[in-house]
């Protein structure tokens, strides 16, 4: 399984909102802190505002920042929400599944398994697990002036 850049990025925002806990930062600042492009932070940004786990403050002095408890926001909830599709494989849309073998086929019980094990291994951790090794987050996502 390979997870989009989209859920990826999301994830990393939500790192850093939560080492900056209670600041307005810019996508901006976030843009640089990872080396990734602002546009497509804009993206996730406002999936996070829609979801609510961000509030964004707009004009001058203006920004985002977390509004949820990290202890709150479950990994794999955010995962599941950022993907469009959880499909391993063909034959887990209905709609598109042209598998011929899938009346004989074990490999998608096999993947439903996999899939089950992987969210349930994401949903025991929170944001504030990732958050954990915070001093070295903190010195990496907000580097000295």
């Amino acid at each position: 399984m390979r997870l989009t850049t989209f859920s990826d990025y999301t994830l990393r925002v939500l790192m850093y909102l939560g080492v900056r806990r209670g600041e307005l930062v810019t996508i901006a600042e976030i843009a640089r802190a990872y080396g990734i492009s602002e546009n497509h932070l804009m993206k996730v940004v406002h999936f996070l505002g829609r979801q609510g786990y961000v509030e964004t403050v707009r004009g001058k002095g203006g920004g985002l920042r977390l509004v949820l408890d990290p202890e709150k926001i479950g990994v794999g909830e955010v995962v599941r929400g950022t993907e469009e599709s959880l499909a391993l494989v063909e034959c887990f849309d209905a709609e598109q599944n042209q598998c011929n073998i899938e009346p004989a086929c074990l490999l998608k019980g096999v993947f439903k398994k996999a899939a089950h094990a992987f969210f349930a291994e994401l949903d025991r951790y929170t944001l504030a697990d990732l958050l954990r090794p915070a001093p070295k987050l903190v010195r990496i996502l907000r580097p000295a002036k």
